[in-house]
């Protein structure tokens, strides 16, 4: 058993909320943070079916992508869907959290899976809404204590270059200082000017993790004031966007791509349209209806674009464009991540020994049916 709280943490952490919409409506919905949870049931949408199941199994979190409050509400109706929903999750005590399109953007999430499931290959954004820069952090510490403010430094995430972590420079000098009337020098005596060898240490860090570094190097630290900057740089850290663009290993005809596509993922609605003649090579992709960007796809260079909810007019775009586009379905191309959430959060109850039970929703069934 665990507090809410632990849970909507662990959820930031995969997805966290500044990746969102500035339109969207994520985290916590409904619920308090200091409820116990007992166990968590993924899903991609709140229906009254899931609901239902969530009360019957005594599932006392239900997690889904797709939030279940996204638009204001002027009146609850019990005698409506949404009032007879909000009843029975409020009369059982059920906390309601939705990752959405910080699920969608974030690394590993709804179009990572889906891009895992097509088989691509350098995988990266279609679309940059999110850009993370580094800065440079340099601190000058006696050389007796350099290794402890280092090991500070690392554990509060400083240093993380890409495959390589604990990552900083160090030079040795010479610090001066004069300590004045009411200080209190961890060396040195008041009124005399000192000089003690010092180790310069500097490393680098994204600009979201800025005050826990500070916060842990002012810690290991001794001295009551220590000399330290942080400069902005160029670089960056990472950026971030919906959709995703990347590649086949080995090409293929349009047909036996739509094939895989048909095998790879969940629902019956797949269908498409021949914008070429290429083998599809490059391919982008977006979760959900994410039609708006297909331009920017024919502008890198796709032959075919994935995404569900194309409408008939722009499908001729597509066409016109000159690229291929494949409507696998709002439900086919986001579904994967359902389990995948429930994967994740399994992952976290064994490492933070929550001892709770976390299941995927396994029994959603697209809304639409195929006439076949």
């Amino acid at each position: 058993m665990i507090k809410c709280q632990v849970v909507v943490e662990a959820m930031d952490r995969l997805a966290p909320r500044y990746l969102a919409e500035n339109w969207d409506n994520v985290g916590l919905l409904i619920g308090n943070p200091a409820q116990e949870i007992t166990k968590i049931l993924t899903c991609l949408d709140v229906t009254e079916k899931v609901i239902d199941k969530a009360i019957c199994e005594n599932y006392n979190m239900i997690i889904s992508h797709h939030p279940f409050l996204f638009k204001g509400i002027k009146k609850i109706a019990t005698d409506k869907p949404l009032g007879r929903m909000l009843q029975k999750i409020l009369s059982n005590n059920i906390a309601i959290f939705a990752a959405h399109t910080n699920l969608d953007t974030t690394y590993g999430g709804v179009n990572d899976v889906l891009a895992q499931k097509l088989q691509l290959t350098e995988v990266k954004p279609l679309t940059i809404s999110y850009r993370e820069e580094i800065l440079k952090l340099g601190v000058n510490v006696p050389s007796d204590y350099a290794d402890a403010v280092r090991e500070a430094l690392a554990k509060a995430g400083a240093g993380a270059i890409d495959n390589y972590s604990d990552c900083s420079f160090t030079y040795n000098g010479t610090g001066y200082f004069k300590p004045l009337e009411n200080s209190n020098p961890f060396i040195g005596q008041q009124n005399k000017l000192s000089n003690v060898q010092e180790v310069r240490i500097e490393t680098i860090l994204p600009s979201k993790i800025k005050n826990r570094v500070i916060k842990a190097m002012l810690k290991a630290h001794p001295y009551e004031v220590p000399a330290w900057d942080i400069i902005p740089t160029e670089n960056i850290y990472h950026e971030n966007g919906l959709g995703r663009i990347g590649k086949l290993t080995n090409p293929i005809t349009l047909d036996e791509f739509a094939q895989r596509i048909k095998q790879s993922l969940p629902g019956d609605t797949f269908r498409y349209v021949k914008g070429n003649d290429k083998l599809v090579k490059k391919v982008a992709l977006c979760s959900g209806a994410g039609v708006e960007f297909l331009d920017k796809a024919a502008m890198q260079g796709a032959d075919t674009y994935i995404t569900g909810d194309v409408k008939y007019h722009e499908a001729q775009h597509a066409q016109e464009l000159g690229i291929n586009i494949i409507d696998a379905g709002h439900f086919g191309t986001e579904l994967p991540i359902v389990e995948t959430l429930a994967q994740y959060l399994q992952e976290e109850n064994i490492k933070q020994k929550w001892q709770i039970i976390i299941t995927a929703d396994n029994d959603a069934t697209d809304v639409f049916t195929t006439i076949k």
